[in-house]
């Protein structure tokens, strides 16, 4: 009889660590954001005007893509 009890609670144990427990909740984003590389044919937003060019395409300024010298002569 005890071990049919133990044998229960072994199955219902196992149950709830493989499918009802949950994992801690990380920030995905954050480590994303952190470890984020662009590729030449990713796509960016101009930082001036809102429009995606690849970033082969893009000037960087102070941080920001722009996609064109007169976008970037814009904010200077």
């Amino acid at each position: 009889m005890i071990l049919k009890v133990l044998l229960v609670m072994a199955v219902i144990a196992i149950v709830y660590f493989m499918f009802i427990k949950k994992k801690p909740i990380t920030d995905t984003k954050k480590k994303n954001k952190d470890k984020e590389t662009l590729k030449t044919n990713d796509m960016i937003e101009c930082a001036e005007c809102g429009v995606y060019t690849e970033v082969s395409e893009c000037m960087l300024s102070n941080g920001k893509y722009y996609c064109s010298k007169e976008c970037l002569s814009e904010v200077n």
